[in-house]
């Protein structure tokens, strides 16, 4: 059994140095390759940390729907995160998530 990563102690310099990194994603019924296609602060939020977002790229295809999936990557573990579908980007399907 695999634990989940506490959100709230994620950093952005967490996922910097995986900025073009594969990540796999769970959908309901397959495992989804993505990449971490960039990585951005947000802000100030009151978040520990700051706030940012991270922008994966996806297959083309049918899109998934904005929803909390596990996303899994070698140094970080399992991250269950939010993501929502935010169109073409680059040669694939754009997917974000905010951390705030």
């Amino acid at each position: 059994m695999s634990s989940t990563v506490d959100l709230a102690k994620l950093h952005i310099d967490d996922f910097t140095p995986h900025q073009h990194a594969g990540f796999e994603m769970q959908a309901a019924d397959r495992v989804v390759d993505l990449k971490l296609a960039k990585v951005e602060p947000a802000g100030n939020s009151g978040r520990p940390g700051g706030a940012f977002s991270l922008l994966f790229v996806g297959p083309k295809g049918a899109w998934l729907p904005q929803a909390i999936y596990p996303v899994r990557h070698p140094a970080l573990g399992v991250i269950e995160i939010f993501l929502v579908p935010i169109g073409p980007l680059g040669d694939g399907n754009g997917y974000q998530a905010i951390f705030t």
